[in-house]
């Protein structure tokens, strides 16, 4: 990777070493273009029927991007490892694999190299299965990794679920139908035909430590640790806290991130 190290050292008081690393963080601008044609409610009519294999060791990862691609209209499997991935793609020979390259057993870089290489022996004249690397990793250089190993792209986390649907449509060529940009700041409440208008000002009724805390949650898709903070708006602001929970019911973690992050 290159780069230097440092030492200074003084008898009877210690040392101090100090180290340059070379970096190249991830370009944001692209990402950040992505949210523009409002949430994807479902798939356009006349679709093909896409099948997509969710790979990730965390039940509460799988679960939620399951739910988001089923609610739209995708058919999907989800497993918990690599091993286990190689036995669903030659089972139901998806279109798509959303691929975590961090699993234990077998990670995705070996699951995907497997999968391209059974690929070119049993199924030469097959179109070949889109994977698309999900990866904590901030660093550019760990793309051409990940490339390396059969990946035809990636996605960061913790994901934007506008991003997740955006890749999906241009490797698998579907089309979505989207929900209008000036409806989604509302919310309708629960129970009532009330809407409730969502800004991040409406969050500064409690403390930053508070607006921090529940980023962090939403940033680690815990919807748990979520509720529990939900819970301690007062009750005067309960429109505030049913809508949040709304989010949380409906898997919309990246609404609230989006909110906390302009106040965090």
């Amino acid at each position: 990777m290159g780069g230097d190290i440092y030492l200074t050292s003084t008898v009877g008081q210690g040392s101090i070493f100090r180290f340059e690393v070379p970096i190249t963080l991830v370009e944001q601008a692209q990402e950040a273009q992505q949210v523009s044609k409002g949430r994807v409610l479902r798939l356009a009519d006349d679709q093909p029927e896409c099948r997509i294999l969710v790979v990730d060791d965390r039940l509460e990862n799988r679960k939620l991007i399951q739910e988001l691609l089923q609610i739209v209209g995708f058919q999907t499997r989800a497993v918990a490892d690599g091993q286990e991935a190689i036995a669903a793609w030659s089972a139901w020979y998806p279109q798509l694999i959303l691929m975590d390259m961090r699993m234990p057993v077998m990670d995705g870089y070996q699951a995907t190299r497997q999968i391209r290489t059974l690929e070119k022996s049993q199924f030469n004249s097959r179109q070949q299965t889109a994977i698309i690397a999900l990866t904590a990793s901030a660093f550019e250089e760990q793309r051409g990794n990940i490339l390396a190993a059969g990946c035809n792209d990636l996605v960061r986390k913790p994901f934007r679920e506008a991003v997740l649907f955006d890749k999906i449509a241009e490797h698998l060529g579907v089309q979505y139908v989207y929900e209008d940009n000036q409806q989604s700041a509302s919310f309708q409440l629960k129970g009532t035909t009330e809407s409730y208008v969502l800004k991040p000002e409406s969050l500064t009724v409690m403390s930053i430590d508070w607006i921090h805390q529940l980023h962090q949650a939403a940033t680690r898709v815990n919807s748990k640790l979520v509720l529990q903070l939900i819970d301690q708006i007062p009750e005067a602001h309960h429109p505030l806290a049913q809508t949040l929970k709304n989010l949380v019911d409906n898997y919309r973690f990246d609404t609230i991130i989006d909110l906390t992050r302009q106040l965090d």
